[in-house]
C-alpha cells in the first residue's frame, strides 16, 4: 500500500513543482535523463541475474512482446488509415503497447497475489516488457521520432542505450551463474529505487490538465487500448484459445491491464514524441488504471 500511495504523492509533488518560480521549465528533462543513465541500469543488474527462466514461464515473458506488436499494429494502421503525423503515431505506439509491469506492477500484484505472484511479476517485466522497451521500443522511438532512420543509426541508438547495456551485463552474468557483491547489491536495489518517485515528478512536472487539450481524444484512444483491449486480448488467448487457468496466466493478464509503462512515456518524450500526451499518458493513465485493475481482478476471480 506504501508504494501505491507514494506513486500518487510523487506525481502531486511534481504537479506542485511547476509553480514554484525557482524550478526551471526544463527540470524533467534532467529527471529524465537521471532515470534512463542511472536509476533503470541499476534495476536491471540488480534483478536480472537473480533471474530463472523456464518453459512454463513463456505466457509471462511473451506479454510484454506480444502486447507491444499488437500496440503497433494497431495505432499504425489508424495513423495510416486517419493521416495522423508520425510523432502521434510513434507517442501512441510506445505509450499504449508497454504496461507498467514494474512500478505499479510489482506492489499491486504483490499485493493480491503474494511472493508467488510477485516472482511471476518479475518474469513479465525483466525479459519482458524491460528488454522490449531497450530494444524494440527504441528502434520505432528513433524511426518514428526522424521519420525514417538507417538501419545503422537505429542500432547505434539501441546499442548505447543505458537500459539495453546493463541488460546484456546482467544476462552474462546470469548465464555465468555469477553475481554482484551483496554490497554492490544493496547499492543497485537504492539506485533502482529512485526510478519511481524521479520518473513520477518528472511526469508530474509536465502535467497540464487543459479543458481544450487537442490530445483528448488521442488520450482515450490509447488508454482503451492499454487498460482494456490489451489484457482483454490475453485473457481470450490465454483462458479461451489455451485453456491455461494457471497463476501464471492470471498474473500476465493482470500485468498486461497495468498502466502505461513510465520507462516508456520517458522514451518517447525524450524522442520528442508529443511528451505532453506521454505525460497525460501516464498521468491519467495511472490514477484510471487502479479502478480497471478492480475490474480486472474480479473479472480474473470468475472467469
Amino acid at each position: 500500500m506504501d508504494s501505491i500511495i507514494l506513486i500518487f504523492i510523487c506525481l502531486l509533488a511534481g504537479f506542485g513543482l511547476r509553480f514554484i518560480k525557482n524550478v526551471p521549465a526544463n527540470a524533467h528533462v534532467a529527471l529524465n535523463q537521471f532515470a534512463i543513465y542511472i536509476s533503470l541500469p541499476a534495476l536491471s543488474l540488480y534483478y536480472i541475474p537473480k533471474i530463472e527462466i523456464s518453459a512454463s514461464l513463456i505466457y509471462a515473458l511473451g506479454m510484454g512482446w506480444v502486447g507491444f506488436f499488437l500496440s503497433w499494429l494497431f495505432f499504425a494502421g489508424l495513423g495510416r488509415a486517419l493521416r495522423w503525423p508520425r510523432r502521434l503515431t510513434g507517442c501512441l505506439i510506445i505509450t499504449g503497447g508497454f504496461a507498467n509491469t514494474s512500478f505499479i506492477g510489482f506492489p499491486v500484484i504483490e499485493a493480491l497475489y503474494g511472493k508467488a505472484g510477485l516472482e511471476i511479476a518479475i518474469i513479465v517485466d525483466q525479459p519482458g516488457t524491460f528488454v522490449a522497451v531497450s530494444t524494440i521500443g527504441v528502434l520505432v522511438a528513433v524511426a518514428y521520432s526522424k521519420g525514417s532512420g538507417s538501419s545503422r543509426d537505429i542500432a547505434r541508438k539501441i546499442a548505447l542505450f543505458p537500459p539495453f547495456i546493463a541488460f546484456i551485463v546482467g544476462l552474462l552474468l546470469n548465464v555465468f551463474g555469477t553475481d554482484f557483491t551483496d554490497a554492490m547489491q544493496k547499492m543497485l536495489l537504492r539506485l533502482g529505487g529512485t526510478v519511481t518517485p524521479i520518473a513520477l515528478v518528472a511526469v508530474g512536472l509536465q502535467l497540464k490538465f487543459e479543458r481544450k487539450s487537442k490530445y483528448w481524444g488521442f488520450l482515450s484512444l490509447g488508454l482503451l487500448y492499454k487498460l482494456v483491449l490489451m489484457p482483454l486480448f490475453f485473457l481470450i488467448l490465454y483462458r479461451v484459445i489455451l485453456g491455461e487457468k494457471t497463476l501464471i496466466t492470471t498474473v500476465s493478464v493482470m500485468e498486461a491491464a497495468m498502466a502505461p509503462m513510465i520507462t516508456a512515456a520517458i522514451l518517447a518524450s525524450a524522442n520528442g514524441l508529443k511528451p505532453k500526451l506521454a505525460g497525460m499518458m501516464i498521468g491519467i493513465g495511472i490514477p484510471l488504471s487502479f479502478i480497471s485493475l478492480a475490474a480486472w481482478y474480479y473479472i480474473l476471480t470468475i472467469f
